[in-house]
């Protein structure tokens, strides 16, 4: 199932819009089209920026069925599937390759806190009950827990469809030492926009990013240019948006990323409680941004 680097490139962590509480499914198959005219190699739904923990079980499925009958294989769509339960992501796992997905993003269990060998335990059982390749997604700060390099190690030796790890723990060094210790042909890609350059010059292939909602040709050009070599031109594409990268989190993604594709008119800002829209002050310094960067 491995191949060189399968995921490589830049894939959209893709926001779910909300009219009414409801899913507005207009405006999420919008910005699907706006990422396949841009080249994006991947589209990522219901993982965090999708708000999946607000999501019911219908919904989480509607919008994998929408985003991958919109995508139609013109660009890879991996699910985000995870769980702290590892029944349920069993579940979700399942569904999204029955509905067509290509593969599946698999946060670490939050909450319940489980040692090494649980996570392990964890990912191996979603590894052996589906077909599809998997993504693991260690972000510590959000599941109070990082799955440690020993234990990505592991999982790349003992499954061969666990292909790839999304890295939102902020660390450089980490990146580096998962690079010395995983396959070559196993993907690293960086979970923080603002990450990704450091990240790729010491072995991440790629991003899965939150801006490229709002910016995707800029940031697949950021990350193309690091792929090539030429990380004179990705340094000068990181420092023109690394404003836009920092503030889309000045409060809980995605309530950022939202209120800026709600200004371009792309959709509503609207996001589920217990997340609310953005106040004044972060309001008004992020349009700022917007502007300066020629967003807006």
């Amino acid at each position: 199932m491995r191949e060189r680097w399968m995921f490589k490139g830049t894939f959209t962590a893709l926001v779910t819009p909300f009219r009414n509480n409801l899913v507005d499914a207009e405006a999420f198959e919008a910005l699907v089209d706006r990422q396949i005219e841009a080249g994006i190699e991947g589209v990522v739904p219901v993982g965090t920026t999708g708000e999946s923990p607000t999501l019911n079980h219908d919904e989480h499925l509607r919008v994998i069925e929408l985003t991958v009958r919109r995508a139609r294989k013109r660009t890879l769509v991996v699910a985000g599937t995870g769980s702290n339960s590892t029944a349920e992501a069993i579940e979700y796992t399942q569904a999204a390759e029955e509905i067509g997905a290509d593969a599946a993003l698999l946060v670490a269990p939050y909450y319940n806190k489980p040692t090494q060998e649980g996570l392990y335990q964890h990912f191996m059982a979603i590894a052996k009950n589906t077909k599809l390749p998997l993504v693991l997604y260690s972000i510590p700060g959000r599941c109070g827990i990082e799955i440690a390099v020993d234990t990505v190690q592991r999982l790349a030796r003992d499954a061969r469809n666990i292909v790839a790890i999304k890295e939102a723990g902020g660390s450089v060094d980490r990146v580096s030492r998962l690079r010395q210790v995983l396959p070559d042909e196993f993907a690293i890609l960086s979970g923080d926009d603002s990450l990704t350059v450091p990240f790729m010059s010491v072995g991440a292939c790629g991003l899965i990013s939150v801006a490229s909602n709002l910016i995707p040709q800029p940031v697949k050009q950021m990350v193309d240019a690091a792929l090539a070599g030429d990380y004179r031109l990705a340094e000068e594409l990181h420092r023109k948006y690394y404003a836009v990268y920092t503030d889309i989190f000045l409060e809980a993604n995605p309530g950022p990323i939202k209120a800026a594709l709600g200004a371009k008119g792309w959709m509503s800002d609207e996001v589920r409680l217990p997340l609310v829209t953005l106040n004044a002050g972060n309001l008004e310094k992020l349009m700022t941004t917007l502007k300066k960067a020629q967003i807006l």
